[in-house]
């Protein structure tokens, strides 16, 4: 059996989310050498602004930022129907169980409590990305499926006034 490799273009996109400048270097270019797209934004707004920009499989915020906490921008993206299932991970210290407690709330769907092992990270995030991509494959599926029922329902209602038609030519 051959492994296939992605290309490039079909490595997962993820937004990172980091007012501290050295550290969202240090974040881009370790999750760029895991072998991901990497977008940064410095703030919430300009995050969601990415978002609007070019398709994102995850985002991984810091939850403790100004203007526009992790929370608020978790709350942004699960406001948008677009990007209901994008997985959103909220990084936040140790010493702020409520600020994890903020992120759940706010539909964050994990919390990275610092400081973390950057595999048991990257663990995460693959994990986040497979179950995403799982429910994007079942909600196309589900379509199709939607459409096998209304064309087998004009089908049938075809067929019902095509023999209404014969019975009443008797």
């Amino acid at each position: 059996m051959q492994i296939r490799h992605p290309t490039p273009d079909e490595r997962p996109r993820i937004l990172v989310v980091e007012p501290n400048r050295t550290n969202l270097g240090v974040m881009a270019r370790r999750l760029a050498e895991a072998g991901y797209r990497v977008t940064t934004a410095d703030n919430g707004e300009a995050a969601i602004a990415e978002l609007y920009r070019l398709p994102i499989e995850l985002v991984l915020s810091e939850l403790n930022m100004p203007r526009m906490s992790g929370a608020e921008l978790a709350r942004a993206i699960r406001g948008e129907v677009q990007w209901d299932d994008i997985p959103v991970m909220l990084i936040t210290g140790k010493s702020d169980p409520k600020g994890a407690v903020r992120a759940y709330e706010s539909g964050a769907d994990d919390v990275i409590l610092k400081p973390f092992h950057f595999e048991v990270l990257i663990a995460r995030i693959e994990r986040r990305i497979e179950w995403a991509r799982s429910v994007q494959r079942l909600k196309q599926d589900n379509a199709a499926l939607d459409a096998r029922v209304v064309e087998r329902a004009i089908q049938i209602g075809e067929l019902k006034d095509a023999l209404n038609a014969a019975r009443s030519r008797r």
